[in-house]
């Protein structure tokens, strides 16, 4: 298994953070690992889309992915069930999540991104996301709160 968290504290609320992520396609814009999106769709406090990822410097098959909000707490993120995304469900279980809590100075954003990777694929995968994954996620809550703050340059594709 492989699991890294980030912490961040970005100056802005829970809310407009959670906002960010809920809006997918200009969150690609500060997360390079979820680029292309391909489509998706929105219904209330859930976005399905899908992407054809770039984790640990490895361009991965297309995945479906979901995003379901606690609103101005959490965001929960994971793969939609077989038959959708067949591949990917037999080289791995993916969960993720953004949890957001009020903090002096704005938010306290907590990122985490897990991968429990089948026997078949484990001797490969780990050593390549333990090695990349926390440097990727790194950059891409700096490039969010970047954004978010009014930095500029902030979403500059490929930037980290």
């Amino acid at each position: 298994m492989v699991r890294v968290q980030v912490q961040e504290t970005v100056a802005t609320t829970p809310s407009e953070f959670l906002g960010l992520v809920m809006d997918i396609e200009r969150y690609a814009e500060v997360d390079e690992k979820i680029r292309p999106i391909l489509w998706s769709r929105r219904d209330g406090n859930r976005v399905e889309f899908a992407c054809r990822p770039k984790l640990a410097g490895i361009r991965q098959p297309k995945v479906v992915q979901f995003i379901e909000l606690t609103p101005d707490r959490r965001i929960d993120i994971g793969l939609l069930p077989k038959p959708r995304n067949r591949l990917a469900h037999l080289m791995a279980h993916f969960e993720a999540s953004f949890e957001c809590s009020p903090v002096d100075g704005g938010t306290r954003v907590t990122r985490t991104l897990e991968f429990r990777f089948s026997p078949a694929v484990r001797w490969l995968m780990e050593p390549l996301f333990r090695r990349r994954l926390e440097r990727d996620v790194r950059g891409e809550i700096e490039l969010a709160k970047r954004h978010l703050e009014g930095v500029s340059g902030a979403a500059a594709p490929g930037a980290d």
